[in-house]
C-alpha cells in the first residue's frame, strides 16, 4: 500500500493506493483520498474547516537533458498559476513538459469538516494506453503522477503529487487469447462468465501474455574468439525475460584453443537518441550497468552464471 500525505493549513490529506505504485497501461487505477481536520474537539482553538473544492487527475511529465537532447523550440510558454486561480494545473511548478494528462475529476465542492472529522473519497481512472512507459534515463525521463488539488476559500491551491510507475506492454492481443497461447492453469470450478471477465482485465491478460512469451526456451549459441583462435562457446537459453527473473548462461571452454583466465558478464541497458534530436553529431549511446558476474575459470572445462534482472529496471521499449 502506498500513502502520501499533505497538510492544507489545518486540513490533512492522505492518498492511499491499495494495489501499490505500479500499473499497466490500460489498467484501472483506484485511490482512496482522505481529508481530515486533525484538531481535537477538546481543544479550545478548535473550529470547523471549509474546503471549496478538490479534484484529481493523472499526468505524465517529460524532462530531457539539455546536454544530450536538442528539442524543437516551443516559444515562451509559461506554466504559472495565480494563487487565487481555481483552475487546477497538475504540472504547475514542475520541470519539463506535460506530455499526457487525463480530464480532472471533481471529488467534492464545499466540504465542511468539524474538529476530528474525516471524509474519504474514491478516485478511479484508467491509465492511458497511448502514453510512454515510466522511464528514468540519462537523456530523458518520463514520470507519472496522480495530482490531487484542493483549495480553501480565499486561499492558494495546494497540490499533493503521488508518483507511480507505468509499464507498457506492446502487442498485447485482445481477449480471448488464442488457445495455444493460454499457459495459465484453468479452474474447472470457475463459472464461464467469471472466467471471461478475468480474461477481459488488462493485468491478467498481460500476465498471461508475459508467461506465454517468456516461458519459451530456445538456446542461442555463440562462439567467443580472438585473433589467435577460439576461446569458448557461450550458451544462453532464451532472449526474453521478465523483470526479477534470472538470466542463466553457460560457458564451454573444452572446445577452445586459447586458455581463458577469467570471464565477466554484465547486464546493461542502452539509451539511444534519434539523430535529429542529438545535441552533437555522432553522439554516443548511453550505457548503464545493472549487474556483473566475475569468475576465474583457468583449467575449467565449463562454467555457468546467474545474473538477476532488478525489479526496478526499465523495460525494453
Amino acid at each position: 500500500m502506498q500513502k502520501e500525505k499533505m497538510p492544507v493549513t489545518m486540513i490533512e490529506v492522505v492518498a492511499s493506493m491499495a494495489r501499490g505504485p505500479v500499473f499497466l497501461a490500460g489498467e484501472l487505477m483506484e485511490c482512496l483520498i482522505t481529508f481530515t481536520n486533525p484538531m481535537s474537539h477538546l481543544s479550545t482553538s478548535a473550529s470547523s474547516e471549509m474546503l471549496a473544492w478538490a479534484s484529481a487527475q493523472i499526468h505524465c511529465q517529460f524532462h530531457a537533458s539539455e546536454n544530450r537532447v536538442a528539442l524543437p523550440t516551443q516559444g515562451n510558454k509559461q506554466d504559472v498559476q495565480a494563487e487565487s486561480d481555481t483552475v487546477l494545473i497538475p504540472s504547475r511548478g514542475e520541470r519539463g513538459q506535460c506530455v499526457l494528462d487525463t480530464p480532472p475529476k471533481i471529488l467534492f465542492c464545499d466540504l465542511r469538516l468539524d474538529p476530528g472529522e474525516s471524509k474519504t473519497y474514491s478516485y478511479s481512472e484508467v491509465v492511458p494506453s497511448d502514453g510512454p512507459p515510466s522511464f528514468r534515463g540519462q537523456a530523458v525521463k518520463y514520470v507519472y503522477k496522480l495530482t490531487i488539488g484542493c483549495q480553501r476559500v480565499n486561499s492558494p491551491i495546494k497540490l499533493l503529487r503521488v508518483p507511480f510507475r507505468v509499464l507498457v506492454l506492446q502487442g498485447m492481443p485482445e481477449p480471448p487469447f488464442p488457445q495455444d497461447e493460454e499457459v495459465s492453469p484453468s479452474n474447472p470450478f470457475l463459472e464461464e462468465e467469471e472466467a471471461s471477465r478475468r480474461d477481459a482485465r488488462p493485468l491478467e491478460r498481460a500476465m498471461d501474455m508475459l508467461m506465454a512469451t517468456t516461458s519459451r526456451r530456445c538456446p542461442h549459441m555463440f562462439n567467443i574468439t580472438n585473433m589467435r583462435g577460439k576461446v569458448a562457446k557461450f550458451c544462453i537459453f532464451k532472449t526474453v525475460y521478465r523483470l526479477g527473473e534470472d538470466i542463466i548462461g553457460t560457458f564451454n571452454f573444452s572446445e577452445g584453443d586459447i586458455p581463458c583466465l577469467q570471464y565477466s558478464v554484465s547486464l546493461q541497458s542502452e539509451e539511444e537518441i534519434q539523430q535529429q534530436y542529438q545535441r552533437r553529431p555522432g553522439q554516443t549511446i548511453s550505457v548503464t550497468g545493472h549487474g556483473r558476474h566475475l569468475e576465474s575459470c583457468l583449467h575449467t572445462a565449463s562454467s555457468h552464471f546467474s545474473l538477476p534482472i532488478p525489479l526496478n529496471l526499465k523495460v525494453t521499449f
